[in-house]
This record gives structure tokens, sequence and C-alpha cells, in this order.
């Protein structure tokens, strides 16, 4: 499982290589809790023991890192 290293913070940004049957998505892993967002467009997929707060925050580091990406490719 391929990780994202670009992304600061606690959290681990991974997904799957195989997730072919799927829109494209992260896992994102913090100790033992774990949560799936949909890329395009963000939106929390699952959670399993995040808080809202901290799922906003993860929200938001995707956001960001989309944003970061976007303005590197033009």
């Amino acid at each position: 499982m391929p990780t994202i290293s670009n992304i600061a913070g606690p959290y681990r940004f991974f997904f799957y290589s195989f997730d072919c049957n799927e829109r494209m998505h992260v896992h994102v892993q913090r100790e033992r809790m774990i949560c799936k967002f949909w890329v395009q467009p963000v939106a929390l997929a699952r959670n399993q023991g995040f808080a809202p707060k901290e799922l906003n925050a993860i929200r938001e580091a995707i956001l960001t890192e989309q944003r970061y990406n976007r303005r590197g490719m033009v």
C-alpha cells in the first residue's frame, strides 16, 4: 500500500493499488483510527474513530494538497 508522504501532520495518507472497483479515494490513519475520503469531490466515505474536528482537519489537508498540485501543473 503506497503512502503519500508529502502531506504534513500526524496522519498517514495511503491508498491500495488494487482498489480499482471504486472511485478515487484515500485512506487516512492515526494510531488505531482510520477513515476513507473520496477525492472528487472530497467527501468522507467511512470513519472509524476520528472525532469530527479531526475529520475536518483531514479534509482540509486533502483540499490543500489538491490546490497545491493544481498550481504546480499549470
